[in-house]
């Protein structure tokens, strides 16, 4: 789209007092391709950018990647596209030239990075979980309201058509009102280890400063402890095993029972070092009841790794038991939702006749390219109504965790605890010096 003519219809919208989420829309003609940026180049953002193109709608125009052995497909699949170390350096000297981005890297960097693109009027399309704790999070989905750019969290099962059909049927009451329900992963992204005391030499190819961006400069440490992929277990710069899946296997209940936010939740399992997430963990959270569960109130529970559901659930299921997943305890039966899976009604023998309802397609990137295009689609898990209530959730789980055995009960309108000062220390984290981000700092 060109530049120029995006100012203007902005600066028209914005003095008549539209909303800018229709600028965004009207800005690209549907026969016009949006420019697009990513950072980070490797892994998820090389996936990322990978179903941004498949759309057909899309030019790549920059990349923003701190690792230099991580750009040589962008090179090579992409040619044209300029490549940039500093995300502040692409989005100063390219902005004016996208519509669009996505935010890809470690989890400590989604908020600095969005909320500064979404400020530039650029529309974002964020990785799970939206950024890595409660404050971040919330000012993402205010900034997203603030600015009317479309947005998509990056929980892409949320469009599959296993996780809509597990919305559809407990909101059709096929297993009756919701009683309880158990959410699980298998995964152990946390070390109970201690930080190794020693200092790496760090590769000529990394910018471990820029690595580290608000987050504290740590000595570097080889061997994937940090980069590129261990971070999710580290409490600086990661969220563990609750926060790198929870947003994806929360989704199934978070969309069909409508909850938004708990109002307790409480650590039953391990309990984080000085440096690292837990592995083996338990959370219970609960939520108000409303309409489509039994009681006025209704408990959802987490378990990690060696952590399973009761093991009466998991005897009803047999080797149809998944590693990953949600059991919804109804009335009227007992719905299996495995993560990725056709969810299944119990007892078998109940639901034998039971037909499962057919509805269109939905593509999660397509979704959200076509929003901006100007299509009458709304993404489904925008920062504003869904990614963000659903990814504070899941860190309110997280925060918990250094808590345990208490109740920590939660204001949602007010972002804080209302009976554990110690606990509201972690709901925000201060940035390093010299990082000052507009809007979060």
């Amino acid at each position: 789209m060109n530049p120029s003519r995006r100012s203007f219809i902005r600066s028209t919208a914005v003095a008549a007092g539209l909303p800018l989420f229709n600028v965004g829309a009207q800005g690209v003609s549907p026969n016009e391709k949006i420019n697009h940026a990513s950072f980070g180049a490797g892994g998820k953002a090389g996936s990322d950018i990978g179903m941004m193109m498949r759309t057909g709608h899309c030019n790549l125009v920059a990349v923003a990647e701190v690792d230099e052995t991580r750009v040589g497909k962008i090179k090579k699949n992409y040619p044209e596209a300029r490549i940039y170390k500093d995300w502040r350096v692409l989005l100063e000297k390219e902005h004016k030239n996208l519509d669009s981005v996505n935010v890809s890297t470690p989890d400590h960097m989604h908020a600095p990075i969005a909320v500064t693109a979404m400020k530039l009027g650029l529309h974002v399309f964020g990785q799970k979980p939206l950024a890595q704790n409660l404050y971040e999070t919330r000012r993402m989905a205010e900034v997203a309201q603030e600015t009317g750019v479309v947005t998509q969290m990056g929980i892409q099962l949320s469009s599959s058509t296993y996780e809509r059909l597990a919305v559809r049927m407990i909101q059709d009451g096929v297993i009756g009102k919701v009683k309880e329900v158990h959410i699980f992963s298998h995964k152990t992204w946390g070390d109970p280890g201690t930080l190794p005391d020693r200092c790496d030499p760090v590769p000529e190819t990394l910018d471990w400063d820029l690595w580290c961006g608000v987050g504290p400069k740590k000595p570097y440490l080889g061997n994937k402890y940090y980069h590129p992929s261990g971070w999710r277990k580290r409490l600086d710069y990661g969220t563990g095993t609750l926060g790198d899946m929870g947003c994806h296997i929360y989704s199934p209940m978070f969309g069909a029972l409508g909850i938004k936010a708990p109002l307790s939740v409480k650590s039953l399992g391990s309990v984080p070092n000085k440096t690292n997430w837990a592995i083996d963990e338990k959370f219970e959270y609960i939520f108000p009841g409303n309409t489509r569960t039994a009681g006025k109130t209704v408990k959802v529970i987490w378990t990690d790794g060696a952590h399973r559901p009761p093991q009466a659930l998991m005897d009803l299921f047999g080797e149809k038991m998944p590693k990953q997943g949600g059991i919804f305890i109804g009335t009227e039966g007992v719905l299996l939702a495995p993560h990725g899976g056709l969810p299944v009604p119990y007892p078998r023998e109940k639901f034998a006749d039971y037909r499962y309802p057919k509805f269109p397609a939905r593509d999660h990137y397509g979704d959200y390219v076509d929003a901006i295009r100007g299509e009458d689609v709304k993404p489904i898990a925008d920062f504003v109504t869904y990614g963000g209530l659903l990814t504070e959730t899941v860190l309110l789980g997280a925060l918990s965790s250094r808590f345990p055995n208490e109740t920590l009960m939660w204001d949602a309108a007010n972002l804080r605890f209302t009976n554990h000062d110690a606990a509201n220390q972690f709901i925000r984290r201060t940035y390093r010096k010299g990082w000052k981000v507009d809007g979060l700092s």
